[in-house]
């Protein structure tokens, strides 16, 4: 039985303001955004390529701080293209480091090893990694 991962709840303070973050500078395309009630509202975005997605909101979804989840980790073929339009797109993105060696040989050096690191406007951290094969 396969068990896959399909939304991850992020917590934050201004709904627009982490929708706009997220479609406009993340590039994650907005799924849906509804609105239940005036005390409900839950928006669904998922990264380009993606088979999980977040979900935004209020009323509807577990409360948790803003800010408050940390380490999610996205993964991409080409980490310099992807640091490349971060950075044009507005994104205050670490550079490019390189963290360990890579445990298996590879042909490109920044497979598995390779990280990006940026924050949304409530603090949630994330990872971005090159991996460009899989076995």
């Amino acid at each position: 039985m396969n068990w896959t991962l399909e939304v991850v709840i992020v917590p934050v303070s201004d709904l627009d303001r982490a929708k706009t973050f997220y479609a406009d500078q993340l590039g994650f395309t907005v799924d849906h955004d509804t609105v239940i009630s005036d005390e409900a509202r839950i928006i669904q975005l998922t990264p380009p390529g993606s088979g999980c997605s977040i979900v935004i909101g209020k009323g509807a979804v577990p409360d948790m701080p803003p800010g408050s989840l940390k380490g999610l980790q996205l993964v991409v073929p080409d980490l310099e293209r992807a640091h490349k339009e971060l950075v044009e797109r507005g994104v205050e993105v670490s550079e490019i480091q390189v963290l360990g060696a890579s445990p298996t040989p590879t042909p490109h050096p920044l497979d598995n090893v390779g990280f990006v690191f940026f924050t949304d406007p409530d603090g949630n951290s994330w990872g971005v990694q090159q991996i460009s094969s899989r076995a």
